[in-house]
Protein backbone atom coordinates (compact mmCIF):
# COMPACT_ATOMS: atom_id res chain seq x y z
CA UNK A 1 0.00 0.00 0.00
CA UNK A 2 2.77 2.15 0.78
CA UNK A 3 2.25 5.96 -0.55
CA UNK A 4 -1.44 4.90 -1.58
CA UNK A 5 -4.66 5.49 -0.44
CA UNK A 6 -6.03 8.29 1.62
CA UNK A 7 -2.92 8.48 4.13
CA UNK A 8 -0.33 7.88 1.98
CA UNK A 9 2.47 10.95 1.76
CA UNK A 10 2.13 10.99 -2.01
CA UNK A 11 -1.77 11.13 -1.60
CA UNK A 12 -2.53 13.99 -3.97
CA UNK A 13 -6.00 13.75 -4.86
CA UNK A 14 -6.69 13.72 -8.33
CA UNK A 15 -10.17 13.25 -9.30
CA UNK A 16 -12.63 16.02 -10.92
CA UNK A 17 -15.37 16.44 -8.49
CA UNK A 18 -17.93 17.61 -11.08
CA UNK A 19 -18.34 14.70 -13.55
CA UNK A 20 -16.81 16.48 -17.22
CA UNK A 21 -20.47 17.25 -19.07
CA UNK A 22 -22.69 17.13 -16.64
CA UNK A 23 -23.49 20.83 -16.13
CA UNK A 24 -26.54 20.13 -13.78
CA UNK A 25 -24.02 18.64 -11.13
CA UNK A 26 -21.40 21.34 -11.39
CA UNK A 27 -24.56 23.96 -10.48
CA UNK A 28 -25.72 21.96 -7.91
CA UNK A 29 -22.41 21.63 -6.36
CA UNK A 30 -22.09 25.55 -6.44
CA UNK A 31 -25.43 26.43 -4.80
CA UNK A 32 -24.67 23.63 -2.09
CA UNK A 33 -20.98 25.14 -1.16
CA UNK A 34 -22.53 28.93 -1.86
CA UNK A 35 -25.23 27.88 0.96
CA UNK A 36 -22.80 26.51 3.28
CA UNK A 37 -20.96 30.33 3.63
CA UNK A 38 -24.55 32.04 4.51
CA UNK A 39 -24.06 30.89 8.11
CA UNK A 40 -20.37 32.20 8.70
CA UNK A 41 -20.98 35.55 6.30
CA UNK A 42 -23.73 36.04 9.04
CA UNK A 43 -21.24 35.64 11.69
CA UNK A 44 -18.20 37.34 10.05
CA UNK A 45 -19.88 40.69 9.04
CA UNK A 46 -23.05 41.06 11.37
CA UNK A 47 -22.81 44.07 14.09
CA UNK A 48 -22.29 43.29 17.65
CA UNK A 49 -19.98 44.73 20.62
CA UNK A 50 -17.34 43.89 19.19
CA UNK A 51 -17.31 45.15 16.25
CA UNK A 52 -14.97 47.92 15.23
CA UNK A 53 -16.59 51.55 15.44
CA UNK A 54 -13.85 52.94 12.24
CA UNK A 55 -15.74 52.90 9.07
CA UNK A 56 -12.60 52.07 7.38
CA UNK A 57 -11.79 48.96 9.67
CA UNK A 58 -15.53 47.51 8.94
CA UNK A 59 -15.05 47.90 4.94
CA UNK A 60 -11.64 46.09 5.46
CA UNK A 61 -13.16 43.40 7.44
CA UNK A 62 -16.09 43.00 4.82
CA UNK A 63 -13.73 43.08 1.56
CA UNK A 64 -11.04 40.64 3.74
CA UNK A 65 -14.14 38.66 4.50
CA UNK A 66 -15.41 38.18 1.03
CA UNK A 67 -11.84 37.78 -0.25
CA UNK A 68 -11.85 34.60 1.95
CA UNK A 69 -15.68 33.38 1.44
CA UNK A 70 -14.97 33.84 -2.91
CA UNK A 71 -11.52 31.86 -2.20
CA UNK A 72 -12.95 29.36 -0.56
CA UNK A 73 -16.03 28.69 -2.95
CA UNK A 74 -12.97 28.80 -5.80
CA UNK A 75 -10.91 26.23 -3.89
CA UNK A 76 -13.77 23.70 -3.49
CA UNK A 77 -14.74 23.30 -7.05
CA UNK A 78 -11.68 23.94 -9.04
CA UNK A 79 -8.68 23.90 -6.60
CA UNK A 80 -8.54 20.32 -7.31
CA UNK A 81 -7.43 20.82 -11.20
CA UNK A 82 -4.51 22.75 -9.67
CA UNK A 83 -1.08 21.62 -9.25
CA UNK A 84 0.83 20.70 -5.87
CA UNK A 85 2.99 23.62 -5.54
CA UNK A 86 -0.44 25.97 -6.93
CA UNK A 87 -2.53 24.60 -4.13
CA UNK A 88 -0.55 24.90 -1.13
CA UNK A 89 -0.06 28.92 -1.90
CA UNK A 90 -3.91 28.63 -2.21
CA UNK A 91 -4.27 26.89 1.35
CA UNK A 92 -1.16 29.73 2.62
CA UNK A 93 -3.49 32.59 1.05
CA UNK A 94 -6.45 31.37 2.84
CA UNK A 95 -5.31 30.75 5.73
CA UNK A 96 -3.42 34.67 5.80
CA UNK A 97 -6.94 35.81 4.88
CA UNK A 98 -8.92 34.10 7.54
CA UNK A 99 -6.16 35.57 10.03
CA UNK A 100 -6.17 39.29 8.84
CA UNK A 101 -10.09 39.10 8.87
CA UNK A 102 -9.88 37.17 12.79
CA UNK A 103 -7.55 40.64 13.60
CA UNK A 104 -9.33 43.07 12.05
CA UNK A 105 -12.57 41.96 13.41
CA UNK A 106 -11.40 41.77 17.08
CA UNK A 107 -7.70 41.75 17.04
CA UNK A 108 -5.93 39.15 18.54
CA UNK A 109 -8.42 37.28 20.86
CA UNK A 110 -10.88 36.64 17.67
CA UNK A 111 -7.93 34.01 16.91
CA UNK A 112 -9.62 31.83 19.37
CA UNK A 113 -13.15 31.93 17.56
CA UNK A 114 -14.01 28.76 17.19
CA UNK A 115 -14.83 28.75 13.10
CA UNK A 116 -12.49 31.38 11.98
CA UNK A 117 -9.98 28.50 10.45
CA UNK A 118 -12.88 25.96 9.74
CA UNK A 119 -12.92 26.21 6.30
CA UNK A 120 -9.74 26.98 5.13
CA UNK A 121 -9.04 23.61 6.98
CA UNK A 122 -11.36 22.10 4.74
CA UNK A 123 -9.88 23.35 1.79
CA UNK A 124 -6.76 22.06 3.34
CA UNK A 125 -8.18 18.43 3.54
CA UNK A 126 -9.66 18.75 0.15
CA UNK A 127 -6.75 19.40 -1.45
CA UNK A 128 -3.54 18.31 0.05
CA UNK A 129 -2.73 14.84 1.29
CA UNK A 130 -4.70 13.83 4.23
CA UNK A 131 -1.82 13.65 6.55
CA UNK A 132 -0.95 17.07 6.03
CA UNK A 133 -4.66 18.39 6.34
CA UNK A 134 -4.62 16.56 9.82
CA UNK A 135 -1.21 18.18 10.86
CA UNK A 136 -2.35 22.00 9.74
CA UNK A 137 -5.54 20.86 12.11
CA UNK A 138 -3.32 20.21 15.37
CA UNK A 139 -0.86 23.47 14.11
CA UNK A 140 -4.13 25.01 13.97
CA UNK A 141 -5.54 24.45 17.33
CA UNK A 142 -2.30 24.62 19.05
CA UNK A 143 -1.93 28.31 18.08
CA UNK A 144 -5.11 29.16 18.74
CA UNK A 145 -4.51 27.88 22.68
CA UNK A 146 -1.42 30.18 22.61
CA UNK A 147 -3.27 32.84 21.34
CA UNK A 148 -5.75 32.72 23.67
CA UNK A 149 -3.70 31.94 26.19
CA UNK A 150 -1.48 35.16 25.67
CA UNK A 151 -4.13 37.70 25.11
CA UNK A 152 -5.47 36.44 28.76
CA UNK A 153 -2.19 37.28 30.05
CA UNK A 154 -1.47 40.51 28.31
CA UNK A 155 -5.04 41.58 28.83
CA UNK A 156 -5.06 41.34 33.21
CA UNK A 157 -1.23 42.15 33.35
CA UNK A 158 -0.91 39.26 35.28
CA UNK A 159 0.83 36.03 36.09
CA UNK A 160 -0.01 32.97 33.90
CA UNK A 161 -3.46 31.11 35.78
CA UNK A 162 -4.02 27.90 35.48
CA UNK A 163 -5.36 26.49 31.67
CA UNK A 164 -8.82 26.25 31.14
CA UNK A 165 -8.90 23.18 29.36
CA UNK A 166 -13.24 23.23 28.78
CA UNK A 167 -12.17 26.36 26.36
CA UNK A 168 -9.30 25.02 25.07
CA UNK A 169 -11.68 22.12 24.32
CA UNK A 170 -14.27 24.12 22.98
CA UNK A 171 -11.75 24.93 19.94
CA UNK A 172 -11.66 21.17 19.20
CA UNK A 173 -15.25 20.88 17.02
CA UNK A 174 -14.02 23.95 14.95
CA UNK A 175 -10.87 21.90 14.34
CA UNK A 176 -11.96 18.38 14.06
CA UNK A 177 -15.37 18.76 12.18
CA UNK A 178 -14.22 20.57 8.87
CA UNK A 179 -11.00 18.06 8.73
CA UNK A 180 -12.92 14.75 9.41
CA UNK A 181 -16.20 15.40 7.46
CA UNK A 182 -14.22 16.56 4.31
CA UNK A 183 -11.69 13.49 4.53
CA UNK A 184 -14.73 11.06 4.60
CA UNK A 185 -16.03 12.85 1.37
CA UNK A 186 -12.39 12.36 0.14
CA UNK A 187 -13.05 8.70 1.00
CA UNK A 188 -16.44 8.02 -0.68
CA UNK A 189 -14.83 10.18 -3.82
CA UNK A 190 -11.86 7.24 -3.76
CA UNK A 191 -13.83 4.41 -3.17
CA UNK A 192 -16.38 5.50 -6.46
CA UNK A 193 -13.30 5.95 -8.05
CA UNK A 194 -11.78 2.75 -7.18
CA UNK A 195 -16.04 0.85 -8.01
CA UNK A 196 -15.43 2.85 -11.12
CA UNK A 197 -12.07 1.12 -12.01
CA UNK A 198 -13.11 -2.25 -10.80
CA UNK A 199 -15.75 -2.09 -12.97
CA UNK A 200 -13.92 -0.80 -16.41
CA UNK A 201 -11.41 -3.77 -15.36
CA UNK A 202 -14.16 -6.03 -15.24
CA UNK A 203 -15.18 -5.09 -18.41
CA UNK A 204 -11.82 -5.21 -20.10
CA UNK A 205 -11.64 -8.81 -18.49
CA UNK A 206 -14.80 -10.07 -19.93
CA UNK A 207 -13.93 -8.72 -23.22
CA UNK A 208 -10.61 -10.73 -22.94
CA UNK A 209 -12.90 -14.15 -22.16
CA UNK A 210 -14.93 -13.49 -25.40
CA UNK A 211 -11.96 -12.90 -27.43
CA UNK A 212 -10.74 -16.43 -26.54
CA UNK A 213 -14.46 -17.80 -26.51
CA UNK A 214 -14.60 -16.68 -29.74
CA UNK A 215 -11.29 -18.40 -30.84
CA UNK A 216 -12.28 -21.77 -29.29
CA UNK A 217 -15.47 -21.23 -30.67
CA UNK A 218 -15.02 -20.45 -34.09
CA UNK A 219 -11.09 -22.59 -34.75
CA UNK A 220 -13.04 -25.51 -34.04
CA UNK A 221 -15.93 -25.13 -35.96
CA UNK A 222 -14.02 -23.24 -38.94
CA UNK A 223 -11.35 -26.13 -38.87
CA UNK A 224 -14.40 -29.03 -38.86
CA UNK A 225 -15.77 -27.13 -41.56
CA UNK A 226 -12.29 -27.22 -43.68
CA UNK A 227 -11.97 -30.62 -43.14
CA UNK A 228 -15.03 -31.68 -44.05
CA UNK A 229 -15.36 -29.21 -47.20
CA UNK A 230 -12.59 -30.84 -48.66
CA UNK A 231 -14.08 -34.65 -48.22
CA UNK A 232 -17.18 -33.58 -50.02
CA UNK A 233 -14.76 -31.92 -52.86
CA UNK A 234 -12.67 -34.80 -53.19
CA UNK A 235 -15.40 -36.99 -53.03
CA UNK A 236 -17.68 -35.17 -56.32
CA UNK A 237 -14.37 -35.15 -57.71
CA UNK A 238 -13.12 -38.74 -58.03
CA UNK A 239 -16.91 -39.52 -59.13
CA UNK A 240 -17.46 -41.50 -55.64
CA UNK A 241 -20.73 -41.86 -53.62
CA UNK A 242 -22.71 -38.80 -54.02
CA UNK A 243 -24.96 -39.77 -51.04
CA UNK A 244 -21.81 -39.13 -48.68
CA UNK A 245 -21.07 -35.77 -50.42
CA UNK A 246 -24.52 -34.46 -49.67
CA UNK A 247 -24.23 -35.94 -46.57
CA UNK A 248 -20.95 -34.01 -45.95
CA UNK A 249 -22.48 -30.91 -47.35
CA UNK A 250 -25.43 -30.98 -44.63
CA UNK A 251 -23.03 -31.93 -41.78
CA UNK A 252 -21.54 -28.47 -43.34
CA UNK A 253 -24.30 -26.79 -43.45
CA UNK A 254 -25.31 -27.24 -39.85
CA UNK A 255 -22.20 -26.78 -38.35
CA UNK A 256 -22.14 -23.61 -40.31
CA UNK A 257 -25.96 -22.37 -38.48
CA UNK A 258 -24.05 -23.80 -35.15
CA UNK A 259 -21.16 -21.70 -35.02
CA UNK A 260 -23.26 -18.32 -35.90
CA UNK A 261 -25.63 -19.16 -33.38
CA UNK A 262 -22.70 -19.92 -30.99
CA UNK A 263 -20.86 -16.33 -32.16
CA UNK A 264 -23.98 -14.81 -31.54
CA UNK A 265 -24.76 -15.84 -28.20
CA UNK A 266 -21.16 -15.09 -27.34
CA UNK A 267 -20.46 -11.76 -28.70
CA UNK A 268 -24.14 -10.52 -27.67
CA UNK A 269 -23.21 -7.74 -25.10
CA UNK A 270 -19.87 -6.96 -27.33
CA UNK A 271 -18.67 -3.07 -27.62
CA UNK A 272 -16.34 -0.96 -28.82
CA UNK A 273 -12.61 -0.20 -27.30
CA UNK A 274 -13.36 1.64 -24.24
CA UNK A 275 -11.11 4.68 -22.93
CA UNK A 276 -12.32 3.94 -19.68
CA UNK A 277 -11.13 0.16 -19.59
CA UNK A 278 -7.65 1.31 -21.44
CA UNK A 279 -7.24 4.02 -18.88
CA UNK A 280 -8.00 1.35 -16.12
CA UNK A 281 -5.79 -0.90 -17.89
CA UNK A 282 -2.71 1.68 -18.23
CA UNK A 283 -2.60 2.50 -14.40
CA UNK A 284 -2.89 -1.31 -13.74
CA UNK A 285 -0.36 -1.86 -16.14
CA UNK A 286 1.75 0.74 -15.14
CA UNK A 287 1.72 -0.20 -11.60
CA UNK A 288 2.98 -3.57 -12.34
CA UNK A 289 5.82 -2.04 -14.04
CA UNK A 290 6.80 0.16 -11.20
CA UNK A 291 6.09 3.41 -12.82
CA UNK A 292 4.45 6.24 -11.60
CA UNK A 293 1.52 6.99 -13.39
CA UNK A 294 -0.43 10.41 -13.10
CA UNK A 295 -3.75 9.44 -14.79
CA UNK A 296 -6.66 11.47 -14.75
CA UNK A 297 -9.78 9.28 -12.96
CA UNK A 298 -12.12 9.74 -16.39
CA UNK A 299 -12.21 11.04 -19.96
CA UNK A 300 -16.01 11.42 -19.91
CA UNK A 301 -15.34 14.65 -21.83
CA UNK A 302 -13.83 13.05 -24.62
CA UNK A 303 -16.11 13.31 -27.74
CA UNK A 304 -17.81 10.29 -28.82
CA UNK A 305 -15.97 10.53 -32.77
CA UNK A 306 -12.51 10.51 -30.66
CA UNK A 307 -13.38 7.75 -27.91
CA UNK A 308 -12.23 4.77 -30.43
CA UNK A 309 -8.65 6.31 -31.60
CA UNK A 310 -7.73 7.57 -28.30
CA UNK A 311 -8.24 4.15 -26.71
CA UNK A 312 -6.30 2.61 -29.20
CA UNK A 313 -3.69 5.81 -28.99
CA UNK A 314 -3.63 5.71 -25.03
CA UNK A 315 -3.21 1.85 -25.04
CA UNK A 316 -0.06 1.53 -27.99
CA UNK A 317 1.56 4.84 -25.88
CA UNK A 318 1.31 3.21 -22.67
CA UNK A 319 2.76 0.22 -24.16
CA UNK A 320 5.72 1.24 -25.28
CA UNK A 321 6.73 3.30 -22.72
CA UNK A 322 6.34 0.46 -20.66
CA UNK A 323 8.45 -1.66 -22.86
CA UNK A 324 10.96 0.65 -24.28
CA UNK A 325 11.18 4.56 -22.15
CA UNK A 326 13.06 3.03 -19.26
CA UNK A 327 11.18 5.60 -17.62
CA UNK A 328 9.81 5.90 -13.85
CA UNK A 329 6.69 8.54 -14.11
CA UNK A 330 4.33 8.22 -16.99
CA UNK A 331 1.64 10.94 -17.20
CA UNK A 332 -1.48 10.78 -19.22
CA UNK A 333 -3.29 14.33 -19.88
CA UNK A 334 -6.64 15.03 -22.04
CA UNK A 335 -7.93 18.13 -23.65
CA UNK A 336 -11.24 18.29 -24.98
CA UNK A 337 -9.89 17.06 -28.67
CA UNK A 338 -6.45 16.14 -27.33
CA UNK A 339 -4.83 13.60 -25.77
CA UNK A 340 -0.72 13.76 -24.98
CA UNK A 341 1.24 10.58 -22.63
CA UNK A 342 4.96 12.51 -21.84
CA UNK A 343 7.47 9.86 -19.50
CA UNK A 344 10.58 10.72 -18.34
CA UNK A 345 12.46 8.12 -19.78
CA UNK A 346 16.09 8.32 -21.14
CA UNK A 347 14.81 5.93 -23.90
CA UNK A 348 12.84 6.17 -27.57
CA UNK A 349 14.86 9.48 -28.86
CA UNK A 350 14.10 8.84 -31.94
CA UNK A 351 10.63 10.38 -33.48
CA UNK A 352 10.71 7.68 -36.29
CA UNK A 353 7.51 6.47 -36.69
CA UNK A 354 6.86 2.66 -36.27
CA UNK A 355 3.92 0.17 -37.47
CA UNK A 356 2.64 1.07 -34.24
CA UNK A 357 2.13 4.92 -34.71
CA UNK A 358 1.68 4.54 -38.54
CA UNK A 359 -1.83 2.58 -37.77
CA UNK A 360 -2.30 5.11 -34.92
CA UNK A 361 -1.94 7.88 -37.30
CA UNK A 362 -4.34 6.02 -39.84
CA UNK A 363 -6.88 6.05 -37.19
CA UNK A 364 -6.35 9.29 -36.76
CA UNK A 365 -6.88 10.71 -39.78
CA UNK A 366 -10.02 8.85 -40.25
CA UNK A 367 -11.15 11.31 -37.61
CA UNK A 368 -9.53 14.73 -39.25
CA UNK A 369 -6.88 14.05 -36.69
CA UNK A 370 -2.94 13.82 -36.90
CA UNK A 371 -0.05 12.08 -34.50
CA UNK A 372 2.47 13.88 -32.96
CA UNK A 373 5.72 11.83 -31.26
CA UNK A 374 9.42 13.14 -30.32
CA UNK A 375 11.31 13.72 -27.36
CA UNK A 376 11.10 16.64 -25.09
CA UNK A 377 13.41 19.73 -24.44
CA UNK A 378 14.27 18.43 -20.33
CA UNK A 379 14.52 15.21 -21.61
CA UNK A 380 11.44 12.30 -21.75
CA UNK A 381 8.85 11.16 -24.87
CA UNK A 382 5.79 13.02 -25.90
CA UNK A 383 3.11 11.29 -27.44
CA UNK A 384 0.07 13.63 -28.73
CA UNK A 385 -2.92 12.71 -30.87
CA UNK A 386 -5.10 16.02 -31.90
CA UNK A 387 -7.85 16.65 -33.85
CA UNK A 388 -6.26 19.50 -36.94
Amino acid sequence: MGDQGVWGQAAWPMWNPARPGSRTARVRGVVVLSLLLLWPLWEALRPDRGWPEAVAVRIAIGVVTLLYAVGWLGAMIAGIRLTPRRRVLLVGALFALATVAALLRNGPLYLGHTGVFSYVLGVAAWLLPARWGVLLGLGTWAVQALAQYAVQVLTHHAAPGPVDWGHLGGLVPGIVIPVAVTLLIRLVVQLNHAREEIEALAAAAERDRLARDLHDVLGHSLTTITVKSGLARRVLESGGDPELAVAELRDIERLSRQAHSEVRLTVSGRRRPSLAAELAGARAALRAAGITAALPPSAGHVPADLAEPFAYVLREGVTNVIRHSGATRCEVLFGDDWLEIRDNGPGRRAAAPGNGLSGLAERLRAVGGRIEAGPLPPGGFRLRASRT
